[in-house]
This record gives C-alpha cells, sequence and structure tokens, in this order.
C-alpha cells in the first residue's frame, strides 16, 4: 500500500520487519528461560561427572560429524535438486520482485524439516527406551546438521568453508542460550551474517566447538542424564525432535535473514 509522502516500502523490507518481530519472539523466549528456577533446582542434583562426560561428548561429536561427517551426511540428500530450486525460486523473486516468490522460497527451506523430525524423533525414542545417552549425541548432530546444510542450500549458502562451519556452530550456541549468553551470542550471529570477512583466525574454529558443546551439554544435561537410564529414558529421547525445532526455528531465520539482506534494493 502507497503512502502519502511517503516511498512505498519494498517486499524485502516488508519481510526484513516480520524477521525482526520474531527475532524478538525469540529473544524474550531467552530471556524466560533463564528464569526457569525448577530447571536449575534439578540440575544441581545430577553429578558433576555427567556434565563434563556431556559436554566431551558433544566436542567429540561436533568435531567427527565436521571433520569426517560431512560427505556421509550429504548422501542423505538431493544437494543438486535443493540447489537447483533455490536458483529457481531465486530467479523468480528477481523476476517479479514479489513477496509471494518469497514465501515460496521460505516454503522450499522448511520442506525438508518435516523428514528430519520424524527420524530425530524415532531415533531418540529408540536410544532412550534402551537407556542409551551418549551415543545418541553423534546422530543428533548429523541429523541436526543435516537440517542446518538444507537450509543452508535452499537459501542459496555453502557451508563447506571454515567461516560458515563458524557461523553455524555460534548459531547452534545462540538457539540453546537463555539470558544475556542468548543477546550476546546472537549478536554475534548477527554480526558474522553482516560481515565481509570470509576467513577464520587460527583455532577459532575448535574454540567454537567448544563454546557451543558447553552450550548444549548446559541446556541438554538435565534430559539428556534421564535418557541415560533405562525405562525412564524414552522421556529423554522424547526430548530430541523439541530441541532440533526450537535450534531450527533459529537456524531458518538467520539464513532467512542473511538472504534478505543480500535482496537489499530489489
Amino acid at each position: 500500500m502507497l503512502l502519502k509522502g511517503k516511498r512505498p516500502v519494498s517486499p524485502v523490507d516488508r519481510e526484513l520487519a516480520l524477521v525482526e518481530k520474531q527475532e524478538k519472539k525469540l529473544s524474550a523466549a531467552a530471556e524466560k528461560r533463564a528464569g526457569a528456577k525448577w530447571k536449575d533446582s534439578l540440575e544441581a542434583k545430577v553429578p558433576e561427572k555427567v556434565y563434563t562426560g556431556l559436554e566431551a561428548a558433544f566436542c567429540k561429536g561436533f568435531a567427527l560429524v565436521f571433520d569426517r561427517g560431512g560427505a556421509v551426511i550429504e548422501k542423505s540428500y538431493a544437494v543438486d535438486k535443493i540447489s537447483t530450486e533455490h536458483s529457481i525460486r531465486d530467479y523468480a523473486f528477481q523476476l517479479r520482485g514479489s513477496r509471494r516468490e518469497l514465501r515460496r522460497l521460505y516454503k522450499g527451506a522448511k520442506l525438508s524439516r518435516l523428514v528430519n523430525m520424524t527420524v530425530t524423533t524415532v531415533e531418540g525414542l529408540g536410544l532412550g527406551a534402551l537407556g542409551i545417552g551418549l551415543p545418541d549425541i553423534v546422530l543428533f548432530i548429523a541429523m541436526l546438521l543435516r537440517g542446518v546444510y538444507e537450509t543452508a542450500l535452499s537459501y542459496g549458502f555453502d557451508y563447506k568453508s571454515d567461516f560458515e562451519k563458524l557461523l553455524i556452530l555460534k548459531m547452534l550456541s545462540a538457539s540453546l542460550s537463555s539470558g544475556e549468553d542468548y543477546e550476546r551470542r546472537n549478536r554475534e550471529v548477527d554480526e558474522l551474517l553482516l560481515s565481509s570477512k570470509r576467513e577464520t583466525e587460527s583455532g577459532e574454529l575448535e574454540k567454537q566447538i567448544e563454546v557451543t558443546s558447553s552450550a548444549f551439554a548446559m541446556d541438554m544435561l538435565l534430559l539428556k542424564f534421564i535418557q541415560g537410564l533405562p525405562i525412564v529414558g524414552v522421556i529423554g529421547g522424547a526430548a530430541n525432535p523439541v530441541y532440533y525445532k526450537k535450534i531450527m526455528d533459529y537456524v531458518e531465520l538467520k539464513y532467512r535473514k542473511r538472504y534478505l539482506i543480500g535482496k537489499k534494493g530489489f
């Protein structure tokens, strides 16, 4: 709609305004998580060695999947098909410049999430029912990164360089943070989204793996501890799809924001 005396708002600016609203909702949810005293009380009763073991398991899991798992993960989805579909939708938007084309592009980015959610649920429940907690972590990370990689491709971004891996790790860390940690880590993600930097400093990626692993271990401590117990472990395993959704909601929103920022001026 045209407003008297004002320039019309572009479809990209409208969509960025919606992204900003959603970001505020995520920030409010992160602030609310910081005030959950009941969780802190229960986690205080979990042995310290469980946390350190969980953190170490996440560190090994991320390092293993990033180092050796990329090619294996890529075999589980159609890389060329996703990239081609993005190119078609992106071209359609450049041609028509409408919000409808943008929404079609978003829809394409979300199609794989239902499949991944189903697999994550089955995998988490199965291992949880057996009382298996730590081996589940590598599988969970692999499914999570598959979702991240598919989302990146759906918005036209690669994920293989160290810079992109750093961005992914920072997004994962921010998605599970709360309170001041969330605000700081979310700012770091936005800075990378806007940065022209495409290189990482020596040791930066390894350090971020530790930070992200700590965030995962801290937030998932109670549920993963429960998942390691036979019978009741199914409760912990059932949390996998819940975490998957929470993380991917954040990741998809940030890739959408990155794409839209790149389209400013259309």
